[in-house]
């Protein structure tokens, strides 16, 4: 075929690939993340160190620190936020039946120990959690801030501008989607060179935009849109979204809600930020794949998938798909793998209940189809002391595929090769 028309079909197929791949992502309860997530109270104090208002306040581990914390805030209205990377904090109930992870309008400091008492060291349920729920280890309180009017304001890469733009609107306190929906017209975009930065003005021309009620407000708007882009950059961030970004009552900008977004490609020059993972919040088989440095992700169905380059695993999970099968997991174990890995990748495998069936499907072109043979058969005598408990499809192609073969036909292993 011309290379035009060979590639347009390439394109369309990668794309249905890819298109099958999120659908499965998103019948999930939980859906995994490409970026770090951090805790309100970290994005929050990662805004702070480059100028950004935020509520006065503090986080506490224990209910003891948090009356401290309320004590010396000193003031009769305050908020306490459980500490758990879900949405619905609000709405949720705790394990031990205490309802409600953010509470508001709280008077003293023995109401927020006696709040805090309820909350840390239990599963707080949400929708976004399901059944299981997340630890609360920690909780946020913070001095409510009295506002005159809530907006929406945010900063984010988006590939139709090629670099940064800031997502803005004069109402604010709701998702943005829910905003878009009913007046498309309420939204501001506005691009950002990200060689030069902000346009002198540039700021400014955007506070005024989302008219807030007095002149000082307009200015302090601006000043917090120049410090989120300044943390933005600065912190190599996704995305930095503010909801509500508020005008308060002295005429003043407070960013009291934030999520941030961090590009994993820049962990490397961003150590400090990248150190407050919080591992507690995730998938336990997700944090041990990623120790190992294996390309993984849970899904819902019962046959496992172990093979090597994401265009085969995605095309595997295809033909599973294809034949009535529901892939257990997408795992991808890379062009530099070695024998301890693929063993750590059966292990994972054999954590979820959910597996019936394992097909392992490895491509050999830089990886060698004898290391990852040497692997099955390490992973069937550590993992199940003998051969699999269930059945177990191998196929290997490629680099040594003579050799690899060798290996599993003289071993005890029981598979289909």
């Amino acid at each position: 075929l011309p290379w035009s028309q060979r590639s347009q079909e390439l394109l369309q197929m990668l794309s249905r690939s890819f298109a099958r791949v999120a659908a499965s992502r998103l019948s999930l309860s939980k859906v995994p993340k490409r970026f770090l997530n951090l805790h309100e109270y970290q994005s929050s104090q990662i805004m702070a160190k480059h100028g950004v208002n935020t509520p006065k306040g503090g986080v506490a581990t224990t209910a003891a620190e948090a009356r401290k914390i309320a004590e010396s805030i000193g003031s009769d209205n305050m908020v306490i936020k459980a500490q758990v990377l879900a949405g619905g904090r609000g709405l949720g109930h705790f394990e031990n039946g205490f309802k409600g992870g953010v509470h508001v309008g709280i008077k003293t400091p023995a109401e927020i120990e006696e709040m805090a008492g309820k909350m840390i060291g239990q599963k707080l349920i949400t929708k976004q959690t399901g059944a299981a729920g997340r630890i609360c280890n920690k909780v946020a309180i913070v001095e409510a801030v009295q506002g005159v009017d809530e907006k929406y304001f945010a900063i984010l890469m988006d590939r139709s501008f090629g670099g940064p733009v800031v997502v803005a609107s004069a109402r604010g306190g709701v998702t943005i989607e829910d905003i878009a929906e009913k007046d498309p017209s309420a939204i501001i975009k506005d691009p950002i060179d990200i060689k030069t930065g902000l346009k002198p003005g540039q700021a400014l021309d955007i506070a005024k935009k989302m008219k807030f009620q007095t002149e000082s407000a307009t200015q302090s708007a601006a000043k917090n849109i120049e410090a989120l882009y300044d943390t933005f950059i600065k912190c190599d961030c996704t995305m930095v979204e503010v909801n509500p970004f508020m005008e308060t009552t002295a005429g003043e900008i407070c960013c009291v809600d934030a999520k941030i977004g961090f590009d994993d490609n820049a962990d490397f020059r961003q150590k400090e930020i990248h150190s407050l993972r919080d591992t507690s919040q995730e998938d336990p088989m997700d944090v041990e794949a990623a120790s190992f440095d294996l390309n993984f992700i849970n899904l819902d169905g019962n046959i496992a998938c172990l093979v090597n380059g994401a265009g085969l695993a995605m095309a595997t999970m295809d033909i599973i798909k294809l034949h009535g099968g529901e892939p257990a997991n997408f795992l991808d174990l890379g062009g530099s793998v070695k024998t301890p890995q693929v063993v750590a990748a059966f292990k994972i495998l054999n954590e979820d209940p959910k597996v019936e069936g394992i097909l392992v499907n490895i491509f050999g072109g830089i990886v060698n189809c004898a290391t990852v043979a040497q692997g099955i058969i390490d992973a069937a005598k550590e993992v199940w002391g003998g051969s699999p408990k269930v059945p177990l499809v191998v196929r290997l192609q490629g680099n040594n595929v003579e050799g690899a073969m060798e290996l599993m036909k003289n071993s005890d292993i029981k598979c289909i090769l």
